[in-house]
């Protein structure tokens, strides 16, 4: 039998490269031939989901197929996330991914039924959602620094609440905490609604919200707003320091945000494709204008900027975890 030459396997290995980049590329241009599913692990109503809805009509728009939102509700997201982990990678089955499923979770669940890293294709971070420290009315606190010097002279009577363990309103609070030298003590619930109706009650002393949530609340005058948990003040409360300003702790932030993730070995092709068309979509003014009335503000950044955020966030909120000793249960 006669020896294959090394440029003869060179050629043949170029070739197949070359019918693969061409296949891929077909692919991406009859993409999308059908309905697109993006699965959200929250119930509907929320930010997450009125994100998915806002985008997905728009694709809808664009490409003339169906974008569907599905609700997969249970055991904070991982359901949802772990359905979209084990779907065919053809960019027809995508996931909404908050932080929390993207760079929280892992360190959370002992089992986890993905792996954000391994099972995902970063798609692009469709938005950031802006939190915001809030008290009941009826709270003395006036503000941020009032209810720091409180907390200060009297340890541990202060409380916070949270839709659950291991979720952004409890790292957040936790971060805040050890920023600021206090001692507050958790106060779970299962879900928003719950924690946010002892807030009112002045159950309990405060919560870290989703602004999209807290501000009707805040605008009746049932909550009092005493820090955003972001780098800057927020355009629908310019009057509320940010967290770093009213308590003094530079660089503060605790920011809700939401990524377009596909199952890995999606062609890239069909990712990039996916990408461009949801970034462009985000900064269109009628769509920046739906999101920014949800606390949002469009992204719309790249595959790897998004891996990047995963990877910046995940050490980030793993500290943040293990230092407080926070776990799901």
């Amino acid at each position: 039998m006669r020896a294959v030459s090394g440029s003869l396997l060179s050629g043949l290995a170029l070739l197949a490269l070359h019918a693969g980049a061409a296949r891929a590329a077909d692919a991406a241009a009859d993409y999308p031939a059908r309905t697109i599913k993006i699965v959200v692990g929250f119930s509907a109503g929320g930010a997450p989901d009125a994100l998915a809805r806002i985008v997905g009509e728009r694709l809808r728009q664009v490409w003339g197929q169906s974008v569907v939102v599905e609700n997969r509700v249970g055991a904070q997201g991982n359901i949802a996330m772990a359905a979209v982990a084990k779907a065919s990678p053809d960019g027809y089955t995508l996931a909404l991914m908050p932080v929390g499923n993207a760079a929280v979770n892992l360190w959370l669940f002992a089992d986890l039924p993905y792996d954000p890293v391994r099972d995902f294709a970063p798609v692009t971070q469709i938005a950031t959602v802006e939190n915001v420290l809030v008290i009941g009315a009826q709270q003395p606190a006036g503000t941020l620094a009032d209810l720091v010097g409180r907390g200060r002279a009297a340890p541990s009577v202060l409380t916070y609440a949270t839709p659950g363990a291991g979720s952004l309103a409890h790292l957040a609070a936790e971060l805040f905490a050890k920023g600021a030298g206090l001692q507050i003590r958790h106060v779970p619930y299962r879900g928003v609604s719950p924690a946010l109706t002892d807030v009112l009650r002045g159950e309990v002393t405060m919560i870290f919200a989703q602004l999209s949530t807290a501000k009707p609340l805040i605008d009746a005058g049932q909550l009092r707003a005493l820090g955003i948990a972001s780098g800057a003040r927020s355009a629908l409360l310019p009057e509320v320091p940010t967290v770093a300003e009213a308590a003094g702790l530079p660089g503060f932030e605790a920011v809700s945000w939401y990524g377009l993730m596909a199952p890995v070995g999606t062609p890239e092709a069909i990712v990039l494709k996916l990408q461009r068309e949801v970034a462009r979509i985000v900064h269109l003014p009628d769509v920046k204008a739906a999101m920014e009335a949800q606390g949002a503000k469009p992204v719309g950044g790249t595959p790897g900027e998004l891996a990047k955020l995963i990877a910046d966030d995940t050490a980030r909120w793993g500290a943040i975890v293990r230092e407080a000793n926070i776990n799901a249960n």
